[in-house]
């Protein structure tokens, strides 16, 4: 009787197994079996298995060894770049080598990811480069080109990933020439795709993947048919990027880039031969108007769109501006119509015109049944138009999908829904899918409602490594003093632990609140051994990280990380480097948020609680994102603070404490004090 997929698992998980010579230290954990044998039975059987596996499960091997061992051809999809980049260069190949397998892997991102050779050359003789530094870091970018096989920017040293400079040596599906393109033989986003075909396991990220649902132009199209294993790892993230991708944008930033492509095409090849000044400044005066319609908002401002204009919007003045918009687009498109045989850039500027006129008709239409429209204010202003979830294409769409037809252009619906193809088999897997049983917080925005759930829970002790503390004498989350204290809360532990804190805030507001305040703190100290505060935003994420890991080991005080948003998912300091994690407040979703309104607002007109089973659930899953950063191997050590009063004033909290690890709690300031006082003395022991 032959070996099936289970029993090969099986044995590669037992004790002395191959994994043994895959990774340090391995040891077996039951957890992390039973998750990897239901992926072989969902590879062996076809379907959908949805796994929520806790810090410490070791999901990632779970997944890759059943897939590995199927010898089907896989696609692996996570959230971010820099979790591609470790599953391809590190998890991989290590168990590629340990089972001995004759594997091709091949990893693809987003064109934006990678250095456009075109576009490169057309940078040496841009006037306008954004600063003088630029001139050296194109310099250096030049060498690096010289030497590249990917083209990969990940992969070059100190090239910081907010740089000015990114989108001019880089292409976007819109200035992209294409077949046309002089560079077309050895660009590196062909020669990703390329690879990408003819490998047997493909690394993705979940941006991609949408993208490519949208507008069927990456790659994907080609390659996700003769896949028969999809993994999508941190799938907590997928409704939130796909709905991203499966609506409509159109930004007054689009239109600049535009106008400035434009101008420089036009004055390269065609000087003369079109009043090109005159276009650019009809886009330019158009995109400006737009902005000028919107008034005085602070930066950051989402405007709900109800109607023919976003709130507290005079409506023609608005649909003027809009209409003014879609004229400019149709002009430009008229000159370079003219001179279109004259260059291939002429060719895909008239495209990006067409649809940018197109984009700009159809804001000025009412916004389509079950989406919800507005306006994000900032230095520029973008409209966007976006699905309230995924739930709907992920059901005619990806479960279910084909070879269609790419459309046309981007405002078309990509591909039509395929005859279901029972025999693939799809994993959605994270960490933190939900807080009860079916894990519906995530199924059902996605679609995968008739999925397998398993939960499979951390193997840490939490009750020994961990302590929970909540402040009962503290500041309610919306007073003045609320980020204040916040800030005297976390400089206390992290002036006895020599640093080694994570301040995690849900705003903006209260993370520049919070750094100051801490920084002021720590002035005050007189001790050489003073933490260095880091505050997110300063510095480029992944310089910050660096820095905070690095602190600890160098021999002298550790650093305090204050940060928001990304950090509270995906940044992993383990070991002593990070031992006490501060929350300033419980991270429900924005009620003011034209997405959450929205989705609330459908939830109450079909009877049921927008706050139970919508803000609630959001809240405890971050939460449970946040508290993951303090645990990450099975001798860390650390204290979570939670400084929100209402976890343990109201009643909603139970369930929130509920959805976190279940840590030892710590009733009062002195048993908070007195554990940071055992960390501190382990420390130097």
């Amino acid at each position: 009787m032959s070996e099936t997929l289970e029993d090969k698992v099986r044995d590669a998980f037992a004790q002395g197994g191959v994994l043994s010579r895959a990774a340090e230290q391995f040891r077996e954990r039951s957890g992390q079996t039973e998750m990897a044998l239901a992926v072989a039975r969902t590879i062996e059987d076809g379907g959908v298995l949805v796994v929520e596996a806790g810090t410490g499960v070791g999901k990632t091997f779970s997944y890759l060894v059943p897939a590995l061992l199927s010898g089907e051809r896989v696609l692996l999809s996570t959230a971010t770049k820099t979790l591609q980049d470790q599953l391809f260069g590190r998890d991989l190949p290590r168990l590629v080598e340990a089972l001995e397998l004759p594997v091709r892997t091949a990893l693809l991102k987003g064109r934006a990811s990678y250095l456009c050779l075109h576009r490169l050359d057309l940078a040496r003789h841009d006037a306008s480069l954004p600063e003088r530094g630029s001139l050296r870091t194109l310099a250096k970018i030049e060498q690096w080109s010289k030497a590249t096989r990917t083209g990969d920017l990940a992969e070059l040293p100190g090239l910081d990933e907010r740089s000015p400079l990114i989108p001019l040596i880089t292409s976007t599906r819109e200035n992209c020439l294409g077949a046309q393109c002089p560079q077309f033989k050895p660009c590196h986003v062909n020669l990703a795709r390329r690879e990408a075909l003819a490998a047997d396991v493909v690394v993705i990220n979940h941006h991609l993947f949408f993208a490519d649902l949208a507008v069927r132009e990456t790659g994907m199209a080609e390659l996700l048919p003769t896949v028969s294993v999809v993994v999508f790892d941190e799938a907590h993230q997928l409704n939130e990027t796909g709905v991203q991708f499966l609506g409509a944008q159109l930004g007054s930033g689009q239109a600049l880039d535009f106008a400035r492509d434009l101008l420089g095409a036009g004055l390269q090849h065609a000087r003369g031969l079109v009043d090109w000044q005159q276009l650019v400044a009809a886009v330019e005066r158009a995109a400006r108007e737009l902005r000028l319609a919107v008034g005085k908002q602070w930066p950051g401002t989402k405007l709900r769109w109800v109607g023919p204009s976003p709130e507290g919007i005079d409506a023609q003045v608005w649909q003027d501006a809009l209409e003014a918009l879609q004229q400019a687009f149709e002009m430009a498109a008229e000159g370079l119509d003219t001179v279109s045989e004259i260059s291939p850039d002429f060719v895909r500027l008239y495209e990006r015109a067409q649809q940018l006129a197109k984009r700009a008709a159809r804001f000025a239409l009412p916004c389509e049944t079950d989406s919800v429209r507005w306006v994000d204010v900032g230095a520029q202003l973008r409209l966007v138009e976006s699905p309230l979830d995924i739930a709907e294409a992920m059901r005619t769409r990806v479960l279910k999908i084909g070879s269609g037809a790419a459309p046309e252009d981007d405002d078309e619906e990509a591909g039509r829904a395929a005859p279901e193809d029972n025999g693939r088999a799809w994993v959605f897997t994270s960490a933190t899918l939900g807080d009860e049983p079916t894990l519906r917080w995530f199924t059902e925005p996605c679609g995968l409602g008739d999925a397998e759930v398993l939960r499979v829970q951390s193997p840490f002790d939490y009750a020994a490594q961990a302590g929970l503390y909540v402040p009962r004498a503290f500041p309610k989350p919306n007073d003045a003093a609320h980020s204040a204290r916040v800030a005297q809360l976390a400089a206390r532990g992290a002036a006895e632990l020599g640093g080694r804190t994570l301040v995690l805030t849900t705003t903006l507001r209260a993370l520049r609140a919070i750094g100051d305040e801490m920084k002021q703190q720590f002035e005050r100290l007189e001790s050489d051994l003073r933490p260095e505060v880091l505050v997110q935003g300063e510095l480029p994420k992944r310089v910050l990280m660096d820095r905070f890991r690095e602190g600890a080991d160098a021999g002298r005080a550790g650093c305090v990380l204050v940060a928001s948003a990304s950090f509270w998912e995906g940044f992993d300091a383990p070991g002593d480097a990070l031992q006490l994690v501060v929350i300033d407040k419980l991270p429900f979703p924005p009620p003011n948020d034209p997405l959450v309104e929205a989705r609330s607002q459908r939830l109450e007109a079909q009877g049921r609680s927008s706050f139970s089973d919508y803000s609630l659930p959001e809240a405890a899953v971050a939460l449970k994102q946040g508290a993951g950063r303090l645990i990450r191997r099975e001798t860390d050590c650390g204290v979570l603070a939670i400084c929100d009063t209402r976890l343990v004033a109201m009643g909603y909290g139970r369930r929130l404490l509920a959805a976190l690890p279940p840590m030892r709690r710590l009733e009062s300031e002195a048993d908070f004090e007195a554990a940071i006082g055992e960390l501190r003395n382990s420390l130097s022991a």
